[in-house]
């Protein structure tokens, strides 16, 4: 069985270096409760986004990239929404595979990749066959610690600050 990819070709190449673009935002109130549409999410250094019921820890906000989930609906044929993910902050334009320790400026905060968000058992319950194909190449998203809080808005810009490291 072949590695998805995305429909710009080799998921391996780095092709959305940035700038991208804040698409959506959410907030969980309740664990396990539904993901509330958001136009603005503020983000606190060391707790995560405010009214959210997960915070703290590392896993203090979870990025997806917009471009990974569409190729995702289009291989599993559903028309599921990207809140679906249960992520805070839907980008484009910026590639978050193996991008740990890379610091990020999305709208006016500062957050620094602390990993790949594996996917769990809520994705397969969402639509069959999502979880197995969000395992590669970081196709989940990641999670990162917010070094400097500020508000986030959808249209905000979303660049990185540092170099990219060399991929493995």
């Amino acid at each position: 069985m072949s590695s998805p990819t995305l429909p710009s070709g080799d998921m391996t190449s780095g092709e959305r270096p940035g700038p991208g673009r804040v698409e959506r935002l959410w907030v969980k109130r309740a664990h396990r409760g539904a993901m509330d549409a958001q136009t603005t999410i503020e983000l606190v250094p060391g707790r995560g986004v405010a009214g959210s019921a997960d915070r703290g820890g590392r896993r203090q906000v979870t990025i997806l990239e917009r471009e990974v989930w569409d190729a995702l609906m289009q291989e599993l044929g559903s028309d599921a929404g990207p809140e679906t993910r249960r992520a805070n902050v839907l980008v484009s334009g910026i590639d978050l595979r193996k991008s740990r320790g890379r610091v990020l400026r999305i709208g006016q905060a500062r957050v620094r990749v602390a990993g790949e968000v594996k996917p769990c058992e809520r994705m397969e319950e969402s639509v069959p066959g999502l979880r197995a194909l969000m395992f590669p190449e970081w196709r989940g998203g990641a999670f990162a610690e917010i070094l400097e809080g500020g508000q986030v808005s959808v249209g905000d810009t979303v660049a990185w600050e540092d170099a990219p490291a060399q991929r493995t």
